[in-house]
C-alpha cells in the first residue's frame, strides 16, 4: 500500500527506446474494490495518463511444501469444493476455480555449467500469476517437492512450467518448457512431462514430474468463455522467422484449399458431372428451400456436431501429424535467422523486417480463426464443442418458438444500453470470444504430451552433445 511508480515510454523501430514521462499514485488513498479513473499528468513532458485502477484483495495464490498443501487435507478440500459447486455458480463470477500444482522433481536435464552440472529452478505461469521454485545447486536431478496454488480466472488458460539454470546475475539459461491446458489435467495423478524448446515444438532434454489437482465451477467457466481474454502483461516479442512465415503460408493455403474444394464440389454438382450426385443435391435443395426456416440454421451446425462426434473425420488425427511435420525446426535455417539478425543494423532493413512480421502475424490470425472453427467441430477441446451444442441448441429452439424481431430487439438493446449499465465494459464480441479459446493446429502441437521414452531428436542430441 505504498506509491505506484508509472512510466510512459515510447518505441521508434526495433532499437531506439525513449522515456516520455512519469506520474505517481499513493494507493493508500484509493478505496477497495472500487473502479477509480484517474487522470496523472506527466511530469517530463506534456500530456496525462488516463488510468482506471481498482484495489481488490488478492488470494489464492500460494508456495507451500507438500505436508501443509491445501487439497491435501479433506475437511478443506471439501470446503474448496463447496465454494465452487453449482449452487454458487452466480457468486464471484471472476473466482472460476483453483489449480493446485506439486512440482515434484527432474530428471536428465541439460548441463549448461562447464562442471558438466546445472543449477536449476522451475518458474510456473498462470496467465499473469508466475511463480517458482527455489534453486538446487549442482545437479541434473533437482527434487523441488514444492506445492503451488493458483486462482484460476479462465478454465481455457495452459499452465506453463520452465525450467532455468541460474547463472548469477545474467540471465538464465534455459532448461525446458512445457505447456499443459487446464482441461487436459487428470487430478491426483503425478504425470511425467517430457521437456521441450522455448517453441514446444520440439522434445529437449530431461523430463519433469508433476501433480495437479484442478477444482472449477462449469456454469462460470462457460460463462467466461464468452468475455474478452486476458491480455498477457509479459509476451516474448514476435521475431521474423523464415520457418513461421512459411509454416503460415502452408496453413493458410491449407485452408483455402478446402475451400476451393467445397466451391468446386458445388460446381460440378450445378454442372451435372456425376448426374446421381447433382440429382441428389438438386432434391435437396428443392426440400430445403421449400420448407427452410430459421431455427434450421443452428440445427444442421448441430448435426454437424454430432456427426463428427459419433464418427470422427480424418482430419482430426491427421491435423497434429501435418502441423508436427510443418513446425519442425531445422537447425541450418536456425543459424541463418541468427545470423540475419546479427546483420540487421540499417533502418530500412528494420522497416522491410517490420513489414514482412506484420504479413507474418496477418497469416498466422487467418490461418488460426479458420483452424479453430474446424477444431470447434471436430471435438478437439470436448468441454467446448459440448457448449457450443447447448448454445446451438437453445437458439434453435428459441428461433423455432420466438418471433425474430423480437430477438433482434433484445439483442440490439442490451448492445445500446451495455455502456450505460458498465461504462468500462470492453466492447468484445462473444464469437470471436469463443473461438479464441479454441487451440489452431499449432497449439495443438504445443499443447501435445510427448512420450518419456521416445528416440531424441536431433536438436536434442546436438543439445547434449557438448
Amino acid at each position: 500500500m505504498g506509491i505506484l511508480d508509472i512510466e510512459v515510454w515510447g518505441k521508434d523501430g526495433k532499437k531506439h527506446e525513449e522515456r516520455l514521462g512519469t506520474c505517481k499514485v499513493d494507493i493508500a488513498s484509493l478505496p477497495l474494490k472500487q473502479a477509480n479513473c484517474l487522470e496523472l499528468p506527466l511530469d517530463s513532458c506534456l500530456g496525462a495518463l488516463l488510468v482506471l485502477i481498482t484495489l481488490t484483495p488478492c488470494g489464492g495464490v500460494s508456495v507451500s511444501d507438500p505436508c501443509v498443501c491445501p487439497l491435501a487435507d479433506p475437511s478443506e478440500r471439501k470446503q474448496i469444493s463447496q465454494r465452487y459447486c453449482l449452487q454458487n455458480s452466480l457468486k464471484d463470477m471472476k473466482d472460476i476455480g483453483i489449480l493446485q500444482v506439486k512440482v515434484l522433481k527432474a530428471v536428465d536435464l541439460l548441463a549448461a555449467d562447464f562442471s558438466g552440472k546445472s543449477d536449476p529452478f522451475c518458474l510456473l505461469e498462470l496467465g499473469n500469476d508466475r511463480l517458482q521454485t527455489h534453486t538446487i545447486y549442482k545437479t541434473l536431478n533437482p527434487e523441488w517437492n514444492k506445492v503451488f496454488t493458483f486462482r484460476v480466472k479462465d478454465v481455457h488458460d495452459a499452465l506453463e512450467v520452465t525450467v532455468f539454470d541460474e547463472d548469477g546475475d545474467k540471465p538464465p539459461d534455459f532448461l525446458g518448457k512445457v505447456s499443459i491446458p487446464l482441461l487436459s489435467i487428470r487430478d491426483g495423478q503425478t504425470n511425467c512431462y517430457v521437456l521441450k524448446n522455448k517453441d514446444l515444438e520440439q522434445a529437449f532434454k530431461g523430463v519433469i514430474y508433476l501433480e495437479m489437482d484442478l477444482i472449477y465451477n462449469p456454469v462460470k467457466a462457460s460463462i467466461r468463455t464468452f468475455t474478452p481474454r486476458e491480455k498477457r502483461f509479459v509476451e516474448d516479442s514476435r521475431k521474423l522467422s523464415k520457418k513461421i512465415l512459411s509454416r503460415d503460408v502452408d496453413r493458410v493455403k491449407r485452408i483455402t484449399m478446402a475451400i476451393w474444394n467445397t466451391l468446386q464440389f458445388l460446381k460440378s454438382c450445378f454442372q451435372w458431372e456425376s448426374t446421381l450426385r447433382s440429382a441428389i443435391a438438386f432434391v435437396v435443395f428443392l426440400v430445403t428451400v421449400w420448407n427452410f426456416e430459421l431455427y434450421m440454421v443452428p440445427l444442421a451446425l448441430l448435426l454437424l456436431f454430432a456427426y463428427n462426434f459419433i464418427e470422427p473425420t480424418k482430419g482430426k488425427a491427421g491435423s497434429t501429424h501435418d502441423s508436427q511435420e510443418s513446425t519442425e525446426v531445422d537447425d541450418e535455417e536456425d543459424e541463418d535467422d541468427k545470423e540475419s539478425e546479427k546483420k540487421g543494423i540499417i533502418e530500412r532493413i528494420y522497416m522491410v523486417q517490420d513489414i514482412v512480421a506484420t504479413v507474418q502475424n496477418i497469416l498466422e490470425e487467418v490461418a488460426s480463426f479458420g483452424e479453430r472453427i474446424k477444431n470447434t467441430f471436430n471435438w478437439t477441446v470436448p468441454f467446448l464443442s459440448f457448449l457450443a451444442c447447448v448454445i446451438l441448441a437453445v437458439a434453435t429452439i428459441t428461433l423455432y418458438f420466438v418471433p425474430l424481431r423480437y430477438i433482434v430487439l433484445v439483442w440490439g438493446i442490451n448492445k445500446f444500453t451495455k455502456k450505460f449499465r458498465n461504462p468500462y465494459a470492453i466492447d468484445n464480441n462473444e464469437l470471436l470470444d469463443f473461438l479464441s479459446r479454441v487451440p489452431s493446429d499449432v497449439q495443438k502441437v504445443q499443447y501435445a504430451e510427448l512420450r518419456p521414452c521416445s528416440s531424441q531428436s536431433p536438436l536434442r542430441k546436438k543439445r547434449s552433445g557438448p
